[in-house]
């Protein structure tokens, strides 16, 4: 207790500069630490299901005249195929999303949720905790649903509400009942959802696939093995049962075959390339905060050196041991470590906010029992590095420092550590200006069509007659110039359908189905047609199509078609019912598909309908939310049972690139602080060397040196570290940048000039810095330093 007393009362003493050290050790711990636990969250995923060492994902392996394409989903009958005739396979099931939607009971209580169709043993593989109901009785029954706790707490509790019906928003007209409530899925899983439905259910919503073993490939089909069994064994029984369910004659005529493997439940998340690449970069970004401000801290003790030598030497007198000085040490850092994890808690709770928004998760999922493990090993780290350098160096410091003067400054260590800073800062710095460029090239990026002053609005659940009433009416509307409707928007994932020639069996090759266009949509979404006509409209039925400038490129290997494809047949699955030809009326101009990063790189396809779509579509004179309330307000007069959103095109891009600004946002206040940290730093060693040399820059005063004379003395010590330091920080960064730009098909530039501009701006900062320290040392009286001795 004594020995805690001393250390608290001597924390506070002259030259310990604590309050620096705790503050800059407490903003790189609060970063560092937050950003090590989302990497550890990311790496968790899926860590809570129970024999998750023996859960896997089915993976289909197409292949076609078109190429080879791996596909996480497959046709509903899969599984249950390989559940009958596989002996390795203990349980297997498969689910297929329905609707994200609101649930609306006949109270007209709405609540928000996330709604799959799952099979009876869906709570088999993925088990969770089940509060009331039985799963498989449940999920046998017709338009029966389990529930999350969530969703049931707000229904009115657990058991409450068993036995309540409600409706789905986007799909009304037909009421669930809910059989039983499941404990809540945590963040940490690439499952979603809050209301499971019977599969059986899926004929009141959708066309029935669930026991198709080709086409209709929607469902989510995993498989848990016995123990010890490897996936790979699996596959002479995979062989035989292709022979045995699969038409393989007509499949090898149309040049198309398939095959299956099985990802690791573990690794789905974890596995993927997206999920790789950002958590390496936040992992390199949580270790460079720790790091600047570990260095920072042993810095500033350092540069104390001199400054205690005295207060070391009288407890070797008094005989301390080098291990009772190393003690001390340990016991100082201690001491600061646990105030700065004070503050940087404090740090993390009033920011928690901006936390959420950045890394997409609370402080409760960051911050679980394992992972606070996690964090108090790294804590640990840190203290045996902050503490060992410094005791190192005071424990060598001569007794004979008692009796003379010590000027013994340790600059070489101190130049190094601050070279490590100067490097962060530099890495930081670059790695903000690229992120920031390719946030700004993706939203600014012409992707082939116009969404200015352009909105939308989701008419699912409406029926066709009301449809053609709201867009009558949005029409008429003063500031609307025009309105059109469409199934599929632009930026979200896009079904596939297959391409075949009349009097051909082949499977050419997959497009994207953008489903149905109404009148005047490419007008309106400015899209050039460049060969052929657009559609004739108003006609009750077509089987006309417009496709794709790419589609040609895929289509002209298989075909003669020198005089172009406009007025040529073809066939598609889902639409060619008996085999019914379709004729392309018109080739319009490539449109990105989804978003850069995530570029669905197939050709498209649209049909036409004269009844409005379940998407529509509102060009504005000048989008402003004055002019979206008016059209929400307008549509619920029209529509009052559901409620419409009005979304801006424009803002809705914006929010698909939400991914990269976040990442900007972190890495900018990690720069932010990296510099600070480092400025800190700079400002207590420049302090501590004008203390050490200010007789010899008296002297130099009185024999005539300028201020700036007294001023390059302190830059070209800076200078000679700072310059090589963020080299090297601009050439990590260019790694860095580099990776994470290569999941861009498309990309900002990478130029010499942006990695030299970067490096000067961080270089001026620095030296300004210095120069505005120094001022004091150059401009005071030579007299007042010499008599000072």
């Amino acid at each position: 207790m004594n020995l805690l007393k001393i250390l608290f009362r001597s924390s506070f003493k002259k030259n310990k500069n604590n309050l620096i050290k705790i503050l800059s050790l407490s903003v790189g711990l609060a970063l560092g630490l937050v950003l090590i636990a989302k990497v550890y969250f990311e790496q968790s995923y899926n860590d809570f299901f129970p024999d998750k060492e023996r859960i896997y994902q089915v993976i289909s392996n197409y292949s076609s005249t078109d190429g080879h394409k791996a596909f996480p989903q497959t046709p509903g009958g899969i599984v249950v195929g390989m559940k009958a005739e596989l002996p390795e396979i203990e349980v297997a099931t498969r689910y297929t999303w329905l609707a994200v939607t609101a649930l609306v009971t006949p109270e007209k209580q709405k609540y928000f949720g996330r709604v799959i169709l799952g099979d009876t043993c869906l709570f088999d593989v993925f088990s969770r905790p089940i509060l009331t109901g039985d799963p498989k009785d449940v999920l046998s029954r017709p338009m029966y649903a389990m529930i999350s706790r969530e969703i049931a707490e707000k229904m009115g509790g657990i058991r409450e509400a068993v036995g309540k019906t409600f409706d789905l928003d986007s799909r009304p007209g037909r009421m669930i009942t809910v059989g039983g409530v499941f404990e809540d899925i945590p963040r940490n899983s690439h499952l979603d959802y809050d209301v499971v439905l019977s599969m059986v259910s899926i004929g009141n919503y959708t066309y029935d696939g669930s026991l198709n073993w080709l086409g209709n490939d929607r469902y989510l089909s995993y498989v848990k093995l016995y123990p010890g069994v490897q996936p790979h064994s699996l596959q002479p029984g995979l062989e035989q049962m292709k022979g045995k369910y699969m038409p393989l004659e007509e499949m090898e005529k149309s040049g198309f075959s398939v095959g299956w493997d099985f990802g690791l439940l573990s690794e789905i998340h974890t596995g993927n390339e997206e999920t790789r690449r950002m958590t390496l970069i936040f992992f390199i970004l949580a270790m460079a905060m720790l790091f600047v401000a570990v260095m920072n801290y042993v810095l500033i003790v350092i540069s104390s050196l001199v400054g205690r030598s005295r207060e070391m030497v009288v407890n070797k007198c008094y005989g301390a041991s080098t291990g009772n000085i190393y003690s001390r040490m340990f016991s100082e850092t201690f001491i600061d470590l646990a105030v700065s994890l004070i503050f940087a808690g404090l740090l993390i709770f009033f920011f928690r906010g901006t936390i959420l928004s950045l890394l997409e998760t609370t402080l409760g999922d960051l911050f679980t029992v394992r992972s606070v493990l996690l964090l108090l090993g790294v804590c640990v780290f840190v203290l045996f590095t902050a503490a060992l350098l410094p005791g190192y160096l005071y424990a060598r410091v001569p007794i004979a420092v008692a009796f003379r003067n010590f000027t013994e400054s340790r600059r070489y260590w101190k130049l190094a550590l601050l070279s490590i800073q100067f490097a962060a800062a530099g890495f930081f710095v670059v790695l903000l200006v690229v992120v920031g460029r390719q946030y700004q090239f993706m939203l600014n990026d012409d992707p082939g069509y116009n969404y200015d002053n352009l909105a939308y609005a989701s008419l699912s659940g409406v029926d066709v007659e009301l449809r053609q009433k709201a867009l009558d009416e949005v029409r008429r509307l003063p500031n609307v110039a025009d309105v059109t409707s469409c199934d599929q928007l632009f930026f979200d994932p896009a079904s596939g359908n297959n391409i075949y020639l009349p009097n051909d069996d082949r499977e050419l090759f997959n497009v994207a189905d953008l489903y149905n266009v109404d009148n005047d949509y490419l007008k309106i979404m400015g899209i050039s047609l460049i060969e052929g006509q657009s559609f004739t409209e108003d006609v009750s039925s077509s089987r006309e199509v417009l496709v794709s400038r790419s589609f040609i490129d895929k289509i002209l290997p298989y075909t003669n078609w020198e005089d172009g494809v406009v007025g040529k047949s073809i066939l598609i699955t889902e639409h060619s019912h008996n085999r019914e030809p379709f004729t392309i009326r018109g080739v319009y101009e490539d449109v990105r598909l989804k978003i850069i990063g995530n570029h669905d790189t197939r050709p498209s396809i649209m049909f036409y309908s004269d009844k409005p779509s379940s998407k529509l579509l509102i060009k504005f004179h000048e989008e402003t939310p004055e002019a979206i309330k008016q059209v929400e307000n307008l549509l619920a007069e029209v529509m009052p049972n559901k409620d419409v959103v009005v979304y801006s095109y424009s803002g809705e891009m914006v929010n698909k690139y939400q991914d990269s600004r976040k990442l900007r946002n972190s890495v900018m206040i990690a720069g932010m602080a990296t510099l600070i940290i480092c400025l800190i730093g700079l400002l207590g060693y420049t302090n501590d060397e004008m203390n050490r040399r200010k007789k010899e820059t008296a002297i130099r005063k009185v024999n005539g040196a300028t201020i700036f004379d007294i001023e390059r003395l302190f830059l070209n010590d800076i200078n000679r570290i700072a310059l090589p330091a963020i080299v090297l920080g601009c050439c990590m960064a260019y790694i860095v940048s580099k990776s994470w730009l290569e999941k861009f098909a498309d990309k900002a530039e990478l130029t010499v000039y942006l990695f030299i501009s970067c490096g000067l701006v961080v270089l001026f900062v620095i030296l300004t810095a210095v120069v505005v320290n120094c001022y004091r040392a150059a401009t005071e009286n030579p007299a007042e330093c010499v008599k000072t001795d």
